[in-house]
């Protein structure tokens, strides 16, 4: 999980304008912890690490806090936000509904034999990741595997309202990836939702995405409980109690 600012600059080369970039730049490293939970910000120090002027930065924050990444406070600066168990689960129950919605419609409609081809070719890319445990490239390819399924199906749009709101819930599976939730397993959950798709079943596909969906259920806890520094404090709702007369 050694990875860098630099890197990950590199790595959008080629998506777009400067702000794109930077977004995206910034985006990726908050959910790939480069930029921890509780972490405060420099404008100017992220303006001069990437020799941009410090506009692109400020609007990057704008857009980051919209996303409920990172938190803007007046007269004290910018900061990472915890991750929030509510955000997560919220977030996991919007991308279930339409995830499993996608993977039922691909086995009813069926897919191009090239978009299988395409979901199988992924498949095997995460299978090599297993043996050296290269869990930053299994985290891109299985990004990568359900946005081909999502266009695959023609729900670009769909597509782009999750990836909307599941900023903090991808940092809680990018976390659960070498913590809690072994590559293979995900790996074969992909590979039965593939296999129901190319066998017609749209209910069979349905469970099988929505057990996918539902791992990040099972690893939660655990996370929450190994790196509490992460995430938010749970406030617990006090009794109140009126005095006898």
């Amino acid at each position: 999980m050694n990875i860098s600012l630099q890197a990950l600059w590199q790595d959008t080369r080629d998506e777009g304008s400067v702000r794109q970039r930077l977004h995206q730049v910034l985006r990726q490293s908050i959910i790939r912890m480069v930029l921890a939970p509780g972490q405060a910000l420099s404008e100017k120090e992220i303006a001069e690490t990437f020799a941009v002027s410090r506009q692109p930065v400020r609007e990057a924050f704008i857009r980051l806090s919209e996303a409920g990444l990172v938190e803007v406070r007046p007269q004290r600066g910018t900061y990472v936000v915890r991750i929030s168990r509510q955000a997560v689960l919220e977030a996991r129950f919007v991308r279930e509904a339409v995830e499993v919605a996608v993977a039922r419609e691909a086995a009813e409609c069926g897919l191009a034999p090239r978009t299988l081809g395409e979901l199988n070719e992924l498949i095997e890319r995460q299978r090599r990741c297993i043996e050296p445990q290269d869990h930053d490239r299994f985290f891109l390819l299985d990004e990568a595997f359900h946005r081909a399924l999502a266009l695959g199906t023609g729900h670009t749009t769909a597509w782009r309202v999750t990836e909307d709101v599941k900023a903090q819930l991808d940092r809680v599976r990018y976390l659960s990836i070498p913590e809690s939730t072994p590559i293979l397993k995900l790996t074969d959950q992909h590979q039965a939702i593939v296999d129901a798709i190319a066998a017609r079943d749209p209910e069979l596909a349905a469970r099988a995405m929505g057990l996918h969906q539902q791992e990040i259920l099972q690893s939660l806890p655990e996370l929450m409980r190994r790196f509490p520094e992460m995430f938010e404090t749970q406030q617990t709702p006090s009794l109140v109690t009126e005095a006898s007369p």
